[in-house]
């Protein structure tokens, strides 16, 4: 039996420009998943610990922040567990690397042999006492001009039982792309003959199989984007021999302590700005990146200042967001009379809003709110210019109810927050 950790994307040292004073909170979060994740390597008795690439976000490095690291793979050598680390797409092997700058194994106090980084040059180790070999198929660019899998023949590799492959790249999906990386197929992971295949470059974990062979992304260990899904982890891989079949299991294990948590607000309830920030304050988490929808019809005589609500909120959280996809609700009251220039606007307002419902089959249904956002497809980025028609409707609605709402006040004479 064979056990590995499995871990990536840690970005340690990253500068996170866009989040000002918090940046060195989130930096600090980042190690200390490391750390986290060297000690329950330590606990779980791993035999290797695996980095699939970007452990530093940069070639640029104070020599401190790699002393720190460097004691941590030194903890694990005295435990008995070996690193092997690959180089990323951040902290690629071109010539200013971080790997070529700094011996790791020499400043971890610890032989060749414990604290492995797989270059173009040393692409493989064998580890006689575990009976194992670990593949590294890394570039010295960040684009690779063949897929980093293409020749890896493991199946007829006599060294060692255990077959660990590590990539640091993008997995080749329809309808999704990742130009800036190394990248690669399923059929291609399936020739390949491995175990396991330790990926590394999605911040979110993925796990999969490809004809016997089975490959995980590990996700980053704490988000790098405080507002990335599925980070926060690394993976315990065990590899068995039962009767002759080798048989590969992936526990995902928490690390890190950053939470996301996404909650749409009706404002219909809410009855004032103080009570929206007391029903929004009981979230409060220093660990927490909230994203808060409000929605639904709010009252004619609701009147939030979305600044003040944030400001007044966004010590309590790690991040808070606060998306207003609410719409007015028709002012209430009797009609003013149909001569009058306040009766003309109205009524000219509500019949654009009669006419619009009819045209989107909403009458029906009632009071309308907002469709729920639909998602882009899982991927680092990407945009769409095609929008929805059911979208541009509702928020023609949205905008002409608060035209009516405003107009309303306005020619009333009462005081309008815009």
């Amino acid at each position: 039996m064979l056990r590995l950790l499995h871990t990536a994307d840690v970005h340690l040292g990253a500068r996170h420009t866009d989040l000002g004073e918090r940046a060195s909170v989130l930096r600090e979060r980042q190690f200390a998943a490391f750390q986290a994740s060297v000690e329950l390597a330590i606990v779980e008795k791993v035999d290797i610990f695996l980095v699939a690439g970007d452990l530093f976000d940069s070639n640029t490095q104070p020599r401190r922040s790699v002393e720190r690291v460097a004691a941590e793979l030194g903890r694990l050598a005295r435990a008995s567990i070996r690193t092997v680390i690959i180089p990323g797409t951040h902290d690629v092997y071109d010539g200013a690397s971080i790997y070529r700058s700094y011996d790791l194994a020499g400043m971890a106090r610890a032989g060749s042999d414990w604290v492995v980084v797989l270059t173009p040059y040393m692409p493989e180790v064998v580890f006689p006492p575990l009976d194992a070999i670990i593949y590294g198929r890394v570039f010295d660019t960040k684009r690779s001009p063949r897929s980093p899998l293409a020749g890896l023949d493991a199946a007829s590799d006599t060294r060692a039982t255990w077959k660990i492959g590590m990539v640091h790249g993008a997995l080749a999906i329809p309808g999704r792309t990742d130009s800036d990386a190394v990248v690669f197929t399923e059929e291609e992971i399936a020739r390949t003959g491995l175990d396991y295949l330790a990926l590394g470059h999605w911040h979110s974990a993925i796990e999969g199989r490809a004809g016997k062979v089975s490959y995980a992304y590990s996700g980053a260990p704490e988000p790098v984007a405080v507002d990335q899904d599925g980070a926060g982890q690394v993976l315990i891989v065990t590899l068995e021999d039962q009767g002759g079949r080798h048989v590969v299991s992936i526990a995902p294990k928490r690390v890190g302590q950053t939470r996301s948590e996404k909650l749409d607000l009706d404002v219909g309830g809410v009855k004032s700005q103080p009570e929206l920030i007391d029903v929004l304050g009981r979230h409060a988490d220093s660990n927490l990146v909230f994203d808060v929808r409000l929605t639904g019809l709010y009252p004619d005589d609701l009147d939030l200042d979305m600044d003040e609500v944030e400001r007044a909120l966004a010590p309590s959280f790690l991040r808070l967001r606060i998306r207003d996809m609410s719409i007015p609700a028709s002012p209430e009251g009797i009609p003013p009379p149909p001569e009058t220039v306040l009766g003309a606007f109205v009524r000219n307002i509500e019949d654009r809003i009669a006419e619009l419902e009819r045209k989107s089959g909403s009458a029906e249904a009632g009071p309308s709110t907002p469709p729920p956002i639909q998602p882009l497809p899982a991927g680092r980025g990407g945009s769409s210019s095609i929008a929805s028609p059911e979208i541009d409707s509702e928020e023609e609605l949205a905008n002409l109810r608060e035209v009516l709402r405003l107009g309303r006040h306005l020619l009333e004479g009462r005081q309008v927050t815009l």
